[in-house]
């Protein structure tokens, strides 16, 4: 039996992945949608450091989230909006699960919604995790987030219980709702042996009136960087 992580470990591999993805894939004149979460905040800061230090020039952020949006612009990154830049030249995000097809699930982090619009407007989809984010299948290690419209939102509880999902409402340190930057709220459904066809399941949400968005990104992602003990690993992915 292998010895568990450390948490420096962890956090090494994350850097790790977010220092190659910059270096390989950000050049200057890009337009780069900046992900949500504790392995996407590594590239934004490097991206950060190589602007300082002249390294990197006219690169323009788009955020996925009001959260990566504080810390791009306390770094001193230029941002714009897909209003302003509705192409994306890459997209640097990290995930909860990656499968063996490069499918994911994403939006732990409450961000999935921004996420998958700003990737829907990259041209390149670049996904920074650390080795412990493989799954055989989708659902095995994370709940699946699925963003809904406060009003009604009990009436998904069932509809995902039915699909096997054992559901939880997202709530906040004080009990309240998790409330998302789009002012919705994330039911997070666990399913206890995976989720057994991912893409029907999502064919099913997108259907539903109320849900907004859900975590399943299903052929996305073009380019999988992982962080593991042994270094780099990089899986690319045929769409």
């Amino acid at each position: 039996m292998s010895e568990p992580l450390t948490p420096a470990q962890i956090e090494g591999m994350k850097e790790q992945a977010a220092y190659y993805a910059v270096d390989r894939f950000v050049k200057n004149g890009m337009v780069v949608g900046l992900g949500t979460g504790s392995t996407a905040a590594y590239a934004v800061r490097e991206i950060a450091r190589r602007l300082k230090a002249r390294q990197l020039r006219h690169v323009v952020g788009i955020p996925t989230s009001r959260r990566t949006a504080q810390l791009a612009l306390e770094l001193g990154i230029p941002l714009g909006d897909l209003n302003s830049h509705p192409q994306v030249d890459v997209v640097l995000d990290g995930a909860d699960e990656v499968d063996p097809q490069g499918n994911l699930i994403k939006g732990l982090g409450g961000a999935l919604l921004w996420e998958k619009i700003v990737a829907t407007a990259a041209r390149q989809v670049v996904i920074l995790v650390d080795e412990r984010k493989r799954v055989d299948r989708l659902g095995q290690k994370a709940p699946l987030p699925v963003e809904v419209v406060p009003f009604g939102w009990r009436i998904h509880v069932p509809f995902l219980e039915e699909r096997g999902a054992q559901v939880q409402m997202r709530a906040q340190d004080d009990g309240e709702p998790f409330v998302t930057d789009g002012g919705h709220y994330i039911l997070d459904a666990a399913f206890p042996q995976g989720i057994p066809d991912p893409w029907r399941l999502a064919q099913a949400l997108q259907t539903r009136a109320g849900i907004v968005e859900h975590g399943l990104f299903l052929g996305i992602a073009d380019v999988i960087v992982f962080g593991t003990l042994q270094g780099v690993e990089v899986m690319h992915v045929s769409r």
